[in-house]
């Protein structure tokens, strides 16, 4: 399993996520397709790259699914997130959500 730490600012005080990817292996297709269209902004454990990018470890399957199936059809609109949504069969959505949300996350609060 690899694990990492990411601490951000929440109210005034750090928060520090303590984030464990499941162990699925290189050849599991949530993460192929992740690490080819999402990673660059979302990363592969699902930690926005940039301030205005969403964290999307740990999200539930029903949330993203439909997030991205909004993207698809063009109810939601974003400049990239369209495109790359466009891309996207059915069954690489599931794959897409059950990989992000198979992320784990715990949060420590500073005492």
């Amino acid at each position: 399993m690899r694990t990492g730490v990411v601490c951000v600012p929440a109210l005034g005080a750090v928060v520090c996520l303590l984030l464990g990817v499941q162990a699925f292996g290189q050849d599991n297709p949530g993460r192929q397709k992740v690490t080819q269209a999402c990673a660059v902004c979302h990363g592969v454990d699902g930690i926005g790259k940039n301030p205005d990018v969403p964290n999307l470890a740990g999200e539930s399957t029903i949330y993203l699914e439909k997030q991205l199936k909004a993207f698809k059809s063009g109810e939601r609109k974003h400049e990239q997130m369209s495109i790359i949504a466009q891309g996207l069969e059915d069954k690489d959505i599931v794959d897409v959500a059950a990989w992000y949300s198979s992320v784990k996350i715990s949060v420590q609060v500073p005492q």
